[in-house]
Parts: C-alpha cells; structure tokens; sequence
C-alpha cells in the first residue's frame, strides 16, 4: 500500500477494527517515511465467473439491478433490494470459495426473492431457468401453492 501523501511503498499499521457487518476490516496506518496517517478498508475477494468465461468481482449493485427488473411494478422498497442482496452476498460468501459461478449466484437469489415476493420471483426464475412453456410456469406456480398449503397447515396446528 503506497502512503497517498508522499507515494512511499511501505506503511505501519496502528490499529485495526472489524466492521459491523464483519465483512471487512478497517486499518488504520502511519507512513514511516512522512509519519502520514491514512486508512484502508480491507475485504475478502469475491470473483464472479461469467457464463462467457469473463470473472469479475462480485457487486452487490448488480444483483439489485437483476432483481430490480423483476421487482418492476411490485411493492419492493430499495431497501428490501438492498438487505436481498446483503442476504445473497453473505450466503455466497459462506460457501468459503474465492470464485463463484453466476449460475450459483441465481440460486441464491431465488430464496430470498420468494420470501420477498413471489411475483417477482416467478418473473425471475422465468428468465433465470428459461422456462419455455405454460406448464414451467404451472409447475412453479404448483410448487408455491404446495408451499402456501403447508404453511396454512403448520399454522393451524
């Protein structure tokens, strides 16, 4: 890490702290060539691999653009974009691998969004798992219906 005030190529670190969410750590460091004090935040890569082979670091931002396009219409907050994408990120960070499919990517967002809405989930998974007939649709629509059924049943009990 250069020092930004005088571009020497070395710095001490004074003090480090983990963020609220846990996912990165703040340090705080001195240059021995200026004494400047600067500081980094440091996180854990995250590599997307592109259905065309093209890897690029995971974006949280491009996750709520995905899902935003499904969301269209529906009563979802920026916010409830915001903490699904939280959700999708930590979710993928716990698989503990450095790169990851987008592939794997889109189903971790598929909970999530069902939870959320599950309009938009369907718009989605419609896009995402390329249905291509009315029975995908029915049988997606069969599986939220079998999943309402057994929520109602716990419910009674």
């Amino acid at each position: 890490m250069h020092c930004p005030f005088c571009r020497h190529s070395d710095s001490r670190v004074i003090d480090s702290r983990t963020s609220d969410d846990g996912l990165s750590i703040r340090r705080r460091r001195q240059c021995p060539e200026c004494g400047g004090r600067f500081s980094t935040i440091e996180t854990a890569s995250l590599n997307v691999i592109k259905r065309s082979g093209v890897i690029e670091s995971f974006s949280r931002e491009k996750v709520m653009s995905g899902v935003r396009k499904a969301c269209q219409g529906r009563p979802v907050t920026e916010a409830d974009l915001a903490m699904l994408a939280q959700a999708v990120e930590e979710a993928v960070r716990q698989t503990g691998v450095s790169q990851i499919d987008t592939n794997e990517i889109g189903l971790a967002i598929l909970g999530p969004l069902r939870e959320l809405d599950e309009i938009a989930y369907l718009r989605f998974a419609s896009v995402y798992q390329a249905f291509e007939t009315l029975d995908d649709f029915d049988e997606a629509i069969a599986l939220l219906r079998a999943d309402h059924a057994q929520r109602a049943q716990r419910e009674e009990v």
